[in-house]
Parts: C-alpha cells; sequence; structure tokens
C-alpha cells in the first residue's frame, strides 16, 4: 500500500513521521526503528500534553447525548 502526500497530510500518524524525516529518503528498517524510537523517547520525556481540537464548552454541545443530565 502507498500513502500519497494527500493522505500523509491528513492522517497523524504520517504527520509525525514526516515531522521525524524531514523530507529526507529513509533507506532501510534498522534506520527508521531507531529514528522512531529517539523520537518516541523525546516524547515521552517532554510530558506533552494533549491538543484538543475543540473546548470544553463545544465537547459539552457535541457530546450531551452521552453524558445525560439526571
Amino acid at each position: 500500500m502507498s500513502i500519497s502526500r494527500s493522505d500523509a497530510v491528513r492522517h497523524p500518524f504520517c504527520e509525525t513521521l514526516q515531522s521525524i524525516t524531514s523530507d529526507r529518503r529513509i533507506s532501510d528498517l534498522d534506520t527508521l526503528n531507531t529514528e522512531l524510537t529517539a523520537w518516541q523517547h523525546a516524547t515521552n520525556t517532554e510530558q506533552r500534553k494533549v491538543r484538543w481540537q475543540f473546548t470544553t464548552d463545544d465537547a459539552r454541545v457535541k457530546l450531551r447525548h452521552l453524558y445525560p443530565k439526571s
């Protein structure tokens, strides 16, 4: 399966891979695994927060059917 550039931009994992590789070609799987391991370690060390795509108020409106008032 090949991933086109337009598909890669839409998928978060592919965006992550693009940021790791900086638009350079990785020649083998061992190099890719090394790069991914280093990125994962750096990300976990930073303890990055979740970047929500909408506000809490928006979530309450959109998900109100999941949390009915008692």
